[in-house]
């Protein structure tokens, strides 16, 4: 892995940094070393550093903000892009055009500030545009399947496209790019609707003291663990079978809110993850109701 780095390092592709410990990049604040961490300037730069780990068959991960990701404790043998470089943003009128790097909360405010509506779901949700559209994130009965009129994507075979909403298969926290891993968003097209600027920022109030009151956000976390199956809510489910408070190493399951794993402060991604995996079988057991897990596991095989 040496020899390519070394290689990498003098493609010009902008900056790169070795050994990287995924603690500082991911919202559990765990995970092992990875061997190069590249962040991309454009999309030719982009393309170019993705044919050499293709031909080289050199292990990679686009990263967003890791705030749906749990990484093992082991290293990280490949590289991890970071598409922080794209990160331009233009508004006009309703329309919304934003590079998948920039910050997905970021963008919620600057849409309230200009009286925009659509993306109040959004003020709570810690990762980037990219990562929000390949998952679909969303809150509050939203998410991005609602606004995102079209989205720009580098493919396969490194062509860039631009796709619409219909294609993109948005559903409840899923869309194509989950089933179509080597496709990349590049620019999403939000559209957005006037809205009233005092109202919004009322929402947005509100959904801010509700996530203080019933969210552990003062300890790392990955947000909502499980998807809620149907009408019903994970975190009733967990809480119903007494699993608040279960405590694995330096992991539990939140007090605060059942569907949270939170890192107390020394926990490993294995402590995480037993938990998770634990829970998902008690449920099952229980009520015969099998969770879908929402955070991504990266680098257990």
């Amino acid at each position: 892995m040496e020899e390519h780095i070394q290689v990498i390092k003098k493609m010009n592709i902008g900056k790169v940094q070795e050994n990287v410990s995924l603690k500082n990049h991911t919202s559990y604040k765990v995970g092992g070393i990875a061997s190069l961490f590249a962040y991309p300037t454009n999309a030719k730069a982009l393309i170019k550093l993705l044919k050499y780990l293709k031909e080289n068959n050199i292990k990679y991960k686009i990263l967003g903000n890791g705030s749906n990701t749990l990484f093992s404790d082991q290293p990280y043998e490949g590289v991890i892009i970071k598409l922080d470089q794209f990160n331009s943003v233009h508004i006009e009128g309703n329309i919304i055009k934003v590079g998948a790097g920039y910050q997905l909360m970021k963008l919620a405010q600057q849409a309230a500030r200009k009286g925009l509506a659509g993306l109040e779901f959004a003020t709570g949700i810690p990762g980037t545009v990219g990562g929000a559209v390949y998952m679909n994130a969303g809150a509050y009965k939203s998410d991005m399947g609602y606004i995102v009129k079209r989205v720009k994507v580098l493919t396969p075979d490194y062509r860039v496209i631009t796709m619409t909403n219909r294609e993109l298969n948005f559903h409840y926290r899923s869309s194509f790019f989950q089933t179509h891993r080597q496709y990349i968003c590049l620019e999403a097209t939000l559209g957005l609707i006037k809205g009233d600027k005092e109202e919004i920022s009322k929402v947005n109030t509100e959904r801010r003291k509700r996530r203080v009151e019933s969210q552990p956000l003062e300890y790392p976390s990955a947000g909502s663990v499980f998807r809620n199956p149907g009408n019903l809510y994970a975190g009733k489910l967990i809480e119903d079978i007494g699993l608040k408070g279960l405590t694995k190493g330096g992991a539990q399951i939140s007090l605060k809110h059942a569907n949270f794993v939170i890192n107390l402060g020394n926990a490993k991604a294995s402590d995480i993850k037993e938990l998770i995996e634990f829970t998902k079988e008690a449920v099952k057991d229980q009520y015969d109701i099998d969770l879908k897990i929402e955070q991504e596991f990266v680098n257990w095989e």
